[in-house]
């Protein structure tokens, strides 16, 4: 074994030893849930199911974490043990992060009113993994939701702490190996594919954005879902999208630079002929010429020879 594999292995051992160590004790969410911020959350995300209005609402199961958040000003509440853990990664070079994904389970309701506290834990450190974006660690951190003291929901957040592709993480300063060779042009960051989302994916493969029909209602939905957003049935089928749509909202990313990506840029918030808004990007015009309402047509981007993206490309009606 080499001194840079055995120093990796010293470094996992210890950044294992904080797996069950807590992450936050206690915590107190800022507001109890209300209307307000419920309406706030379904406007922005377009959901007018009445189940969120009115006398008897309750609060859309994906604002779960929402709940918990600190704000600007944060909460003072996270561990010495988290903050150990990053620094620790942070001093073996792997100095970037990026969210990854998260995983939430509902067990029961929250209604306006129902004081919120949590409690997280970091549940889990992988061994060093070399992903498109560079090499590092993943960290698990799971967080417990309780309304009122009683345990509402779980949620799991996944980051990866990495050294980006092309720039290492620290050598061993005992070995005397030479450092590794700088890796090639850094590509555009994988989509996650899960079994929710692989038939979407296929359809891009095969130049096709396909979205979600409910089986009993018969409601879209995209991004896709395991189940109606409007009924809650599991059955769905799908419709391919015509390709043209509207500019519905956008930005334009200038902050912070990242591997493979060429600021500034815009990213729209289209929504489709069909009724249903997805997120990409705004080609064919300079970023600060898109406009609110502009028509866009979809078409399929090659970024490199393993991914296609599809975009919106301004000016196609038709």
């Amino acid at each position: 074994m080499t001194g840079t594999e055995t120093a990796q292995d010293e470094l996992y051992e210890r950044l294992a030893g904080y797996e069950g160590r807590s992450a936050a004790t206690a915590g107190v969410g800022k507001d109890p849930v209300n209307l307000p911020m419920i309406r706030h959350w379904c406007e922005a995300m377009g959901d007018a199911h009445p189940a969120y209005d009115g006398p008897g609402a309750i609060a859309p199961p994906t604002m779960l974490q929402a709940w918990t958040m600190g704000g600007l000003s944060g909460h003072g509440d996270r561990s010495e043990a988290y903050d150990e853990l990053f620094a620790l990664l942070d001093g073996a070079g792997y100095t970037s992060v990026v969210a990854t994904d998260c995983e939430q389970e509902y067990l029961r309701p929250l209604r306006p009113g129902d004081a919120i506290t949590f409690d997280a834990v970091i549940e889990s450190v992988s061994p060093r993994k070399t992903t498109k974006l560079g090499t590092g660690h993943f960290v698990t951190t799971r967080m417990d939701v309780l309304a009122d003291g009683e345990l509402a929901g779980t949620h799991r957040f996944r980051i990866l702490k990495y050294a980006p592709a092309g720039r290492p993480p620290k050598p061993d300063r005992r070995s005397s190996e030479p450092a590794a060779p700088a890796a090639a042009a850094p590509r555009r960051p994988r989509p996650v594919v899960n079994r929710d989302n692989a038939g979407f994916w296929e359809g891009v493969a095969a130049h096709r954005l396909l979205i979600q029909r409910c089986g009993d209602c018969a409601s879209l939905r995209l991004p896709w879902l395991p189940g109606c957003a409007e009924c809650g049935s599991p059955e769905w089928d799908t419709v391919e999208a015509s390709g043209a749509g509207t500019v519905y909202s956008y930005v334009v990313m200038h902050h912070p630079p990242f591997p493979a990506f060429d600021p500034p840029y815009a990213v729209g918030l289209i929504e489709l002929a069909e009724g249903v808004r997805m997120v990409s990007n705004v080609v064919g015009v300079p970023y600060d010429k898109v406009r609110i309402g502009m028509p866009v047509r979809l078409e399929f981007l090659r970024v490199d020879d393993e991914l296609e993206l599809p975009v919106f490309r301004a000016g196609g009606e038709g």
